[in-house]
Formats: structure tokens, C-alpha cells, sequence
């Protein structure tokens, strides 16, 4: 298939608006009309894995993490990220990476970290705002439900559970067309009053050009009179980190084996006991420091996140564990997810994980 068929899925999935402003997530090297056979999964681009994907005749090379998160000036190999890039250029290899959008979804990284722990009821910690707009338009009485059909049908009215959410309200609109039109009612020259219903709705920014697409086609004005506003309210099924809950409340230390054993943790670097049973618990994939106000304000008993540095321990004061088990362990199952998503899609394009461990931190144990 055509790599952008690829990318397109990923994109529709977890949509690059998503990312947050750091982050270089999407095609990074390769053709869109590229054709490809077989993707390599990876939690990270290396030298080695480019190598991998050379040998087992690979197209592309899906990562997690971007091997470019900043704009390089030179390639003289003199850095891996240059050797990186400039090989698999050489061999027509396409690289994709699919990040901080992934980790914003529902159903990306950190929900698999929850379903790995076993946690129920789980939601996002932290809304994104500033990803929703509100449509406004005028639509005859009799048209209405058409237009408030194509535009649920393309992706708008959903709040949370509840799809099909619009406002309408009936009035009089006024018209009057020039002689180059061929007006849907009334005549040319001539003013004309409608009985309109004033139509609301929201719908995700990332889906406008589909959403007025469908208004248009829909929609039986020659001209059709529409206002777009830009909304601070939260997705809340668009985030950072995710909270849910154990099934019954588990010691603090007897917790935290579960979290070793099923996250594969060589270590974890934690704050004191509260004394407390975990109940809720918070997760973040990566560096999730970000979050830890966001977790004591959820009730969270432990935050598990990543990367975090002596003195931000202090900032836990006692109200939470904070339970630092890695950068590549807490992402490390992404790899898994990637290829489900892939496979269950694509079902008969050839997809494999990578065999190189990509953690380039090591423990002396």
C-alpha cells in the first residue's frame, strides 16, 4: 500500500494537533506515494534499529519517539541522530513517529499502562483545552434536519458520551439576491424573509474542512451564512496522563511489587510512604512531572511517571507517592500497541516489533 494510507490511519487515530508544541510527531523521512511492504516498530529510531529494518527488508520504521525533535543544519554524521536520518534516507527507508498525539488519546500509551496495572474507571488527568470549535448557521425550517445530519454524520455534536448535541432556535432571516444569483427561495431583486432555525454544534478543530464540507453539500443556500468560534473548553477525552482505580485498596509496598512485575522495572525511585492504601492511581508515560498537581487534585494515592529529578521529589509534601519506574519502562508496551494497531487495521500488511532493546539506560544490579 501507499505510505500515506498508513500515515492517514495513525493521523485519524491520533491527529498531529494533538502533539504538544515540543514535539515533531508524523512523517519525518519518506514519500507520501511511497510504497511499502513491511513497518518495524520501535519504542525509538537508533542506528541499530535502521539496521534492523535494512536487513528484514522493512519500508518504513514506526517509532514512538521522533528522532528529530529540533531542525538539523547539517548531516555529517557526526551525531546519531544525523547518521540516523541520513541512512535510512540512503536505503528509502521512511521513518514516522508517533508521540505526545498517541499519548493524548483514550486509547494510547497511557491507557495501556493503566490496563497493564489493572485499573478501572479510568480518565484522563489532564483535558487538553483549545482543541474544540462551535459552528453557528441559518438553515431553512424544512432543511434543518438534513444539514444537522451531515454535519453528526461528519463528526460533529459530541460532548463525552452524548453524540447529536446541537441548539436550535427558529427566526426570520433576510435576503435579498443581485441579478447572478439563483436563490434557493425568493427571487432576485427582491428582499426575502425565511423562516430559518439558527443551528449550534461543536466539533474538534482537527475535523473543520469536513465538517463545512458537509454544511456546504448539505446545506441548500447558494451562499451559505455560517460563524466558526474558537472554544476553551476541554476535550476530555484528549490529554495528558490518565487516573483510574485499583479494584480494592492495596498496601503501599505491596503495590509497588505489582508495579515492578508488571511493568518489567528494574528499580523504582520513590517518595516516602503516607501510610496509606493506594486506591487511585495516577499514570503518566514519560516524563510526566507536569502532571503532579494535577494528580493531587485528582485524589490520586501514587503518580507513576518517569524522569523525575531529586528535587522535584520534595514537591509529593507528603500527599501522594510518587513512583519514578523509568523512561523506556513506562513506554515500553507502546511497541505492542503500535502493532495492534497496525495489524488489526491493515490485516494483511506485514508488520514486525523490533528485536533491539532501545533503553540506553542500563542498571548495575
Amino acid at each position: 500500500m501507499k505510505l500515506s494510507q498508513l500515515t492517514a490511519y495513525f493521523e485519524s487515530l491520533a491527529p498531529l494537533a494533538y502533539q504538544e508544541d515540543y514535539d515533531n510527531s508524523g512523517l519525518i523521512v519518506g514519500h507520501p506515494d511511497k510504497d511499502i511492504y513491511q513497518a518495524l516498530v520501535s519504542l525509538d529510531c537508533t542506528e541499530a534499529v535502521v539496521d534492523e529494518a535494512i536487513a528484514t527488508n522493512c519500508q518504513i520504521i514506526v517509532s514512538h519517539h521522533p528522532i528529530v525533535f529540533k531542525g538539523l543544519k547539517k548531516f555529517n554524521g557526526k551525531t546519531y541522530v544525523e547518521r540516523v536520518v541520513e541512512k535510512a534516507i540512503r536505503h528509502n527507508i521512511a521513518i514516522y513517529a508517533i508521540h505526545t498525539n498517541l499519548d493524548s488519546i483514550m486509547t494510547g500509551v497511557n491507557a495501556r499502562i493503566c490496563e497493564t496495572l489493572g485499573l478501572k474507571n479510568c480518565r484522563i488527568l489532564s483535558p487538553k483545552p483549545n482543541l474544540l470549535k462551535k459552528l453557528v448557521t441559518y438553515v431553512p425550517v424544512n432543511n434543518a434536519d438534513e444539514v444537522r445530519n451531515a454535519l453528526f454524520n461528519a463528526g460533529a455534536g459530541n460532548i463525552g458520551n452524548y453524540s447529536e448535541v446541537s441548539f436550535n432556535a427558529e427566526g426570520t432571516g433576510t435576503f435579498k439576491g443581485n441579478d447572478n444569483t439563483n436563490p434557493y427561495v425568493g427571487e432576485p431583486g427582491t428582499r426575502h424573509l425565511e423562516n430559518e432555525i439558527r443551528l449550534e454544534t461543536i466539533y474538534p478543530a482537527v475535523l473543520e474542512s469536513k465538517i463545512l464540507m458537509a454544511l456546504v453539500l448539505a446545506h441548500p443556500y447558494e451562499e451559505v451564512a455560517y460563524d466558526l468560534y474558537n472554544l476553551s473548553n476541554h476535550i476530555q477525552q484528549v490529554g495528558a496522563g490518565m487516573i483510574g482505580e485499583l479494584e480494592l485498596p492495596i498496601e503501599e509496598e505491596a503495590f509497588l511489587y505489582h508495579v515492578k512485575e508488571k511493568m518489567h522495572a528494574h528499580v523504582i525511585r520513590h517518595t516516602a510512604f503516607t501510610g496509606k492504601h493506594i486506591k487511585k492511581v495516577a499514570v503518566c508515560g514519560g516524563s510526566g512531572g507536569f502532571l503532579l498537581n494535577h494528580a493531587i487534585s485528582a485524589g490520586a494515592d501514587i503518580f507513576i511517571t518517569a524522569d523525575y529529578k531529586y528535587h522535584e521529589f520534595f514537591d509529593a509534601e507528603g500527599k501522594l507517592v510518587i513512583a519514578d519506574i523509568g523512561h523506556f519502562e513506562s513506554e515500553q508496551f507502546t511497541q505492542q500497541l503500535l502493532y495492534e494497531i497496525i495489524t488489526k487495521k491493515f490485516t494483511n500488511f506485514a508488520v514486525r516489533l523490533t528485536e533491539v532493546n532501545t533503553n540506553p539506560v542500563k542498571y548495575f544490579i
